[in-house]
């Protein structure tokens, strides 16, 4: 039986999907096992000093345990998962629905998590603004918020997934360009992606272009 008492988390049933679903999910790339997965953001919840940690999933009331764990059998009706937490830098929310599984798309936000972190490993930010720039993210449907500019880097670079770090994106406009042609392919609507992600990768790339004077 999986362990995930050492996450220290409350599985909830998903109430409302936080916006518009991806139409086309894809197999995952990891080929991590999900021991590995728990442990990785068991880890980057701990960076972050999490507490009151809520994993929604689309499971019922009866897949739960009694002590808020999910049943060895229960099966999920579709594969969206959606983190929120409360950390050092405030409320924490990320939702995701990109992979055919829902532990998949749970070591997605642990990654995403990880490239998060990284970035003050380069003194970029001092206060965790990579982090607090997604509370700045638009609402559903609108596009009045913006990223702060590491947040926006570390976006960029997480979705192009291309090997470009947020330090380079921050440096470089000819890196940023490239970047949003790689993270373009995979967000945009028609490969698979969201409107919604697809509006945030237009608002990162306006950022960035801002940060270098373009």
């Amino acid at each position: 039986m999986t362990d995930y008492r050492a996450l220290d988390a409350t599985f909830r049933p998903i109430d409302t999907w936080p916006g518009e679903r991806t139409r086309n999910r894809r197999r995952s790339p990891f080929k991590a096992s999900w021991g590995s997965t728990l442990k990785l953001l068991k880890r980057e919840l701990n960076q972050l000093r999490a507490k009151h940690i809520v994993i929604q999933v689309a499971l019922t009331e009866d897949q739960i345990r009694l002590d808020g764990y999910p049943r060895a059998s229960a099966r999920a009706s579709h594969p969206g998962v959606v983190l929120a937490f409360e950390s050092r830098f405030g409320p924490l929310k990320y939702a995701v629905d990109t992979f055919t599984s829902w532990e998949d798309n749970i070591r997605a936000i642990a990654l995403a998590l990880e490239a998060l972190r990284k970035v003050d490993r380069y003194g970029v930010t001092k206060r965790g603004e990579q982090y607090t720039g997604w509370r700045a993210l638009p609402p559903e449907g609108g596009t009045s918020a913006t990223f702060t500019t590491d947040a926006a880097a570390a976006f960029m670079a997480a979705a192009s997934a291309n090997g470009t770090t947020t330090p380079t994106l921050l440096r470089e406009h000819e890196a940023v360009r490239k970047a949003y042609i790689a993270a373009a392919q995979t967000l945009h609507p028609d490969r698979g992606g969201s409107t919604r992600e697809f509006q945030q990768l237009q608002i990162a790339k306006q950022v960035l272009e801002k940060h270098h004077g373009r």
